[in-house]
């Protein structure tokens, strides 16, 4: 059996990562730790106006995950590892997509200061997922300021995160072809991917699975 003291679970939004984060947390006494996009005030302006707002909506976003990642490095007693919704690393996908270059300039130095102290998962899960599957995930949970995200956006986010999935390095990677894959309400889904993830053995540093 995989054991880990960290596990990472990344995705577009949309793709259920918060969602799978919560239920493997349940499933396994993890300790559980949230994106804090609710408090970022600048996020629904952000899809309002990606040029104006980009920049004020990165560096709320570093502040808030360098301000958990933090409290990351500390154990809990009470808790067994530990499961994210997101991966510091990927903060730059965003940058680098939404910044001017001086902008991106100016957020890369603030952001090498910070990446120093950023937790290391030992096996990071990225949910992979069309951008219709995505849309209807977005649909279906209904945030107000998310109504505007557009497809040619989404588009360009699920190409940057699969071309950041495609190059990382850093830890083990089990990528989920989730388009299929429906673990909120297929129980048996979950059950297959809880398998993959503590059970079954890496068999090198960078793993597929798809539906049954």
């Amino acid at each position: 059996m995989n054991t880990y003291d960290f596990i990472a679970v990344e995705g577009v939004i949309g793709a259920g990562k918060t969602s799978l984060a919560r239920l493997l947390s349940e499933r396994h006494n993890a300790r559980l730790v949230l994106e804090e996009f609710e408090n970022n005030p600048f996020l629904p302006k952000f899809y309002e106006d990606r040029a104006r707002y980009a920049f004020q909506t990165q560096l709320a976003f570093l502040a808030s995950r360098f301000h958990q990642q933090k409290s990351m490095t500390s154990r809990d007693l009470f808790s067994d590892f530990l499961i994210s919704d997101y991966l510091f690393d990927k903060d730059r996908i965003f940058a680098r997509l939404n910044l001017s270059d001086d902008e991106l300039a100016l957020y890369d130095r603030i952001y090498g200061i910070m990446s120093g102290i950023a937790a290391k998962p030992d096996l990071v899960i990225f949910i992979q997922c069309s951008v219709e599957r995505l849309l209807q995930n977005i649909n279906q949970r209904g945030r107000s300021y998310e109504k505007d995200i557009s497809p040619d956006y989404l588009e360009e986010l699920n190409d940057a995160y699969n071309h950041f999935f495609l190059h990382y390095d850093r830890s083990p990677l089990l990528i989920i072809n989730a388009s299929e894959i429906d673990f909120v309400n297929n129980e048996s889904h979950l059950d297959y991917i809880e398998d993959h993830v503590f059970n079954q053995p890496m068999r090198s540093n960078k793993v597929l699975i798809t539906p049954r």
